[in-house]
């Protein structure tokens, strides 16, 4: 800067008003501030603006002006009147609130050569019309609303805390200063990270670091920041919950995978589970993360068991409906024509031939189910993001003793079974509606997750026929007399040892025990 703030050459010292904001200073690194002299046309294709859709290069705004096609300092800062913004008194070429001053080059409308446009849904994001007040406490722009304040919300011009795009922290930080609960917005915005408190998605750490360049596919590199599931350039509020399988207006303009071949790249998502398969689809380096607790080991699995695209698919020999409709032709006696809400017993949205992933991984006081929390699965005082409470038997050995058993259980919402009496009748199950020894495995305790998987049979087993998610978990039952683990649905039978007993066929034996424990 060729002349210091408050003196001139020619006349000496001339009084100022207003003072260098610590937000706005340069300190000494200019790589966390708007770059200057950059090199025109861009080059960097994240960033889309209207400085390409002229030559020579030109903004959307006259009052924004380019230097030789290049930005400088004075394309946004004008040195000789203070107010032209009249509430950010920063020297500014024009009224900078909503963003204009940022979207004079921003373009959300503009599209290069095919590639995506991050900005495309910015005009009617949540962001860009929130009228919720702020007390900039911490920082956020100097305007009186989150729409007013628009990109500084998340971001700064100068002196950045993080300099990839200029945010004001990490990714996770720059949405805390409103999600968090506080009283910087108001009315709050919803509580993220109260969820998050509790089991929540990993965020990222120093050895999987999020980048908004990084593959679709996140592969040895596994992390839930908030820009993973949520574009905050196109995000909306959910106002109602439309049908499954249909991605929710909070993450509008996400990115997502194709559950055809788990690789091809969708901007955007159109299906909710379509986001859910950049982690937990084809991508490599996946771990069964312990603070999540117990996973069942299938007796009849596909080689990459934390890989969901199998169990769903629609050529599974059973699956829960979430990639594909309903297509049993078994009867299914105990479904429900309503989830239940929350409480266990008010019904909530209609069953559907679809569910979405959320309907089981959820914030446990979500919104959508009569809770006051946000949806989705940020965290959860269940394991495995779990919206409500559900138990996995687990025995010391296969084939031993089950170490947790509920005989007689609580059949409420507080009990082993809440989740799956979202959807399925209990009183059904009770009443041996489609297989004759459901009441007799419930009342001596054993979990749901003994004899079925809770996906769908993402592997085929010869001696497994696999209707009605019937699996076992091969970490609970263990062979019978090495015979081969089966199981029939045409005899309604199954051959193996749980619980230190014995069920069916023998070798050397004609007797077939029918769900004898």
């Amino acid at each position: 800067m060729p002349v210091a703030p408050g003196q001139t050459i020619a006349y000496g010292k001339l009084s100022m008003t207003g003072s260098m904001k610590a937000t706005s200073k340069f300190g000494n690194d200019l790589r966390a501030s708007h770059p200057v002299s950059m090199k025109t046309p861009l080059t960097d294709s994240p960033v889309l603006n209207v400085l390409l859709s002229t030559s020579p290069p030109s903004t959307a705004d006259p009052k924004v002006k380019l230097v030789k096609g290049n930005v400088e300092c004075n394309t946004c800062h004008d040195p000789h009147v203070q107010i032209k913004d009249p509430i950010v008194q920063d020297f500014l070429v024009r009224d900078a609130s909503n963003g204009a001053l940022c979207l004079s080059c921003h373009d959300p409308n503009r599209v290069i050569d095919g590639s995506v446009n991050y900005l495309g849904g910015w005009a009617v994001s949540a962001h860009a019309k929130a009228t919720n007040t702020t007390a900039n406490q911490p920082y956020v722009g100097g305007y009186g609303t989150v729409a007013g304040n628009a990109c500084t919300n998340c971001h700064m011009p100068h002196n950045a805390s993080a300099r990839a795009r200029l945010l004001r922290g990490t990714d996770e930080q720059a949405c805390l200063a409103c999600h968090n609960g506080g009283s910087n917005v108001s009315p709050v915005a919803p509580n993220v990270f109260v969820e998050f408190a509790k089991t929540g998605h990993p965020f990222a750490t120093g050895t999987n670091v999020h980048d908004r360049a990084e593959d679709a596919v996140l592969n040895n590199n596994r992390h839930a920041t908030c820009v993973d599931c949520h574009n905050p350039h196109g995000s909306m509020p959910v106002t109602s919950f439309g049908a499954p399988p249909a991605i929710r207006a909070s993450q509008t303009s996400v990115t997502g995978i194709s559950v055809t071949d788990g690789l091809t790249v969708l901007t955007p998502a159109v299906n909710q589970y379509e986001n859910c398969l950049r982690c937990h689809g084809s991508s490599a380096g996946k771990v069964a993360d312990t603070k999540f607790g117990y996973l069942p080991v299938w007796a009849a699995s596909a080689g990459d068991p934390l890989n969901i695209i199998p169990q769903f698919s629609a050529s599974a020999i059973s699956s829960h409906p979430v990639t594909h409709n309903r297509s049993s032709a078994l009867p299914q006696p105990s479904l429900r024509a309503q989830m239940l809400n929350l409480d266990g017993t008010t019904p909530g949205r209609s069953m559907g031939d679809r569910i979405l992933c959320t309907d089981c991984r959820n914030s446990d006081d979500n919104r959508e189910f009569g809770g006051d929390g946000a949806n989705g699965p940020h965290g959860s005082k269940y394991l495995h993001l779990l919206e409500r409470h559900y138990e996995f038997s687990q025995a010391p050995a296969p084939g031993q003793l089950i170490s947790n058993l509920f005989p007689s259980p609580d059949l409420t919402v507080n009990g082993p079974y809440a989740l799956c009496a979202k959807c399925h009748d209990l009183g059904q199950i009770l009443a041996n509606s489609s297989f004759s020894e459901h009441a007799r495995h419930i009342n001596d305790g054993f979990s749901c997750s003994t004899c079925h998987t809770a996906h769908g049979m993402g592997g085929q087993a010869g001696s497994i026929s696999g209707e009605r998610l019937v699996n076992f978990d091969a970490n609970v039952v263990a062979s019978n007399s090495g015979a081969p683990i089966t199981y029939s649905r045409a005899t309604n039978s199954c051959t193996l040892t749980c619980h230190n007993h014995p069920h069916g066929t023998v070798p050397n034996s004609a007797t077939r025990l029918r769900g004898a424990k």
